[in-house]
């Protein structure tokens, strides 16, 4: 299982399957909630996650995560300390979980894979510089047309609601956006 689609590296191999656990999860099941302590990585085989936070009871939603890609509050699961965010499967999914003590051995037992992470981290991290750079530059039309324009399988597969709390919005703003468009 890739970790992120520019880097095939499959940790789903024969190598490592001892040290999964594949599990079938519903639509909304919580997998971490924001202010737990991270314990574990998910790999998606298939299906949706997001992750997200409350905000003075608002939820707000900063990321999609999709088929043969990662997932992790990688700084609780680092440091030990509470999650920022919480992590929920949008649609039926099915997820390998990797406990930190199996992650860590891999880590240390295989340099490619490590490398891989690295990629991974400053990947999501220009993920986050661009979004952070979008909410202050960009109207949220213009948020929309980007999202269409570089991510148009979330457009397909996420509802509206989640949408629209990813581009800081409501659900009537993102539909006014939509019948303008």
């Amino acid at each position: 299982m890739t970790m992120y689609r520019d880097h095939a590296i499959n940790i789903n191999s024969e190598k490592y399957r001892h040290l999964l656990i594949e599990k079938t999860i519903p639509a909304k099941t919580i997998l971490l909630n924001e202010g737990e302590v991270s314990r574990n990585a998910y790999f998606i085989k298939n299906g949706c996650l997001r992750l997200w936070f409350n905000n003075k009871g608002k939820d707000i939603t900063f990321q999609f995560f999709f088929e043969n890609e990662a997932v992790s509050s990688a700084e609780s699961f680092r440091s030990g300390e509470p999650s920022l965010f919480s992590i929920e499967s949008i649609e039926p999914s099915t997820i390998c979980i990797i406990s930190k003590k199996n992650f860590e051995n891999i880590l240390m037992n295989d340099p490619e894979y490590a490398a891989l992470i690295q990629g991974t981290i400053v990947k999501r991290m220009s993920h986050y510089s661009r979004l952070f750079m979008s909410y202050i530059k960009n109207t949220p039309e213009e948020r929309y047309r980007e999202l269409l324009k570089n991510s148009p399988h979330i457009i397909k597969r996420i509802p509206q609601h989640y949408i629209a709390s990813y581009l800081g919005i409501t659900s009537v703003s993102l539909s006014r956006i939509r019948n303008r468009l």
